[in-house]
């Protein structure tokens, strides 16, 4: 897993109308996966399927990913901080806030690595 710069991200994602922020989803779906030890969803799949069911996948997508977060938190025996990530995610996922879910799920990433 890769420490990424969230402001640094949310700016790139902004300069390059979104395309970074897809490249973004996919890292940090990965890192998930990695982190939770579960790879059932992959980084491109879930761009993909969030491009073709025009994001609908992703509103399954951020509700996986806040669960499969809150599991990597558990199993590597810190603090969880809410078990109520999943709704959260999911809720910003309604409301097409993409580039929120991705900076707090990459601060939940970088929390775990240190």
């Amino acid at each position: 897993m890769k420490k990424r710069d969230i402001v640094v991200s949310i700016i790139l994602s902004i300069v390059t109308c979104g395309i970074y922020g897809l490249y973004w989803m996919a890292c940090v779906t990965d890192d998930i996966g990695e982190a939770s030890g579960d790879k059932s969803i992959s980084g491109g799949m879930a761009v993909l399927l969030s491009i073709v069911t025009c994001g609908i996948y992703g509103i399954y997508w951020a509700y996986k990913m806040g669960q499969l977060l809150v599991k990597a938190k558990s199993a590597q025996g810190g603090p969880v901080s809410s078990n109520d990530l999943p709704v959260l995610y999911l809720v910003l996922q309604i409301f097409e806030l993409l580039i929120v879910n991705l900076a707090l799920m990459q601060n939940e990433l970088n929390s775990l690595q240190q």
